[in-house]
Order: structure tokens, then C-alpha cells, then sequence
């Protein structure tokens, strides 16, 4: 039996099984699938979280791994959240991506495999790097709330001890 992987954070980066697979997708929208499983994505200036200016957490929408926090949330104008660094650089995995006619690093979520936007090297420092993500693939998390942990890993307590640690 393996040992599941664990980000630097404290959080389980271990897949979901089918089972548990079959039963994240069950809950997600039209609009969510297609662009979490389907690699689609949203209209500009029109995803929910664009506005969000609240301390928090920014998680995957199917797995509910942190991904984003909210201090390194900017406005970039391009219509869509962006970030300048992951949560944890574990937890955001950067795929090559050659769709229609151009070359961009996609970001998928590193436990559950979904697709939540694009990096780009335009950002502000400290990293330089915008992260460019659908408001649709992301649930917030207000500091002080409790993460939905619907692979019962422990992500809320993961996430109180990251909290705890700085």
C-alpha cells in the first residue's frame, strides 16, 4: 500500500477513486463541467468571483483543495480572477496547452486533475505570474469558514494548521 501524497501545506494530493469521481461530478452544474472536466471556459467579466474582495480561500470547485488565497488576488482586467501565486505550488499543476493556435501553460487542480484556467508570465511581483482562472472552477472560502471536505481527508483541519503556521 502506498503512501498518498502529501502537499508541504499538509494536504492530501491523492486522487479521487471512480467512486468518489462519480460523485463530485454528480454535483457540479452544466456550466461547471464544462469547464472543470471539459476544459472550457467562462465568459469574461461575468464569473461570480471576479469582484470578491473578502479574506479567504480560493478551492477547487470539485475537490475543494485550497488553491489560491486571497492576498495574492489582483486585478488584472482581463475579466477573470487572478492570482500571483497558488495557495501551494503543489497544489496547482501546469500542463502544456496548444488549443486553437496558440501555445499557454493550462493550471489544473494537482488532487483531482480539473481544469481551472491559465498562467501567464505578465503578472505583478513578486512572481511575475498571472494566474488566470474561471470564477466557476473556484469556491471561496471566507477566513475564519470551515473547507468543504467532500473526499473526507481532513482538508479543514489541513487548513487551520496552514493558517496557523503563516
Amino acid at each position: 500500500m502506498s503512501t498518498p501524497a502529501v502537499s508541504p501545506s499538509g494536504f492530501s494530493l491523492s486522487p479521487p477513486d471512480p467512486e468518489e469521481r462519480k460523485r463530485l461530478e454528480a454535483g457540479l452544474s452544466r456550466e461547471e463541467a464544462n469547464v472543470l472536466l471539459h476544459h472550457g471556459t467562462e465568459a469574461p467579466f461575468c464569473g461570480g468571483l471576479l469582484d470578491q474582495k473578502d479574506d479567504g480561500v480560493y478551492c477547487c470547485r470539485l475537490c475543494a483543495l485550497p488553491l489560491f488565497r486571497h492576498k495574492t488576488k489582483f486585478e488584472s482586467g482581463t475579466g477573470w480572477p487572478s492570482f500571483w501565486a497558488p495557495f501551494d505550488e503543489a497544489h496547482v499543476v501546469g500542463v502544456r496547452d496548444v488549443s486553437y493556435g496558440m501555445v499557454r501553460i493550462e493550471t489544473r487542480c494537482a488532487r483531482c486533475d480539473s481544469h481551472q484556467g491559465h498562467v501567464f508570465p505578465d503578472g505583478p511581483p513578486p512572481t511575475r505570474q498571472r494566474y488566470c482562472i474561471n470564477s466557476v472552477s473556484l469556491e471561496f472560502v471566507p477566513n475564519g469558514g470551515h473547507l468543504r471536505d467532500p473526499l473526507g481527508r481532513g482538508d479543514d483541519a489541513a487548513l487551520q494548521a496552514a493558517a496557523a503556521a503563516g
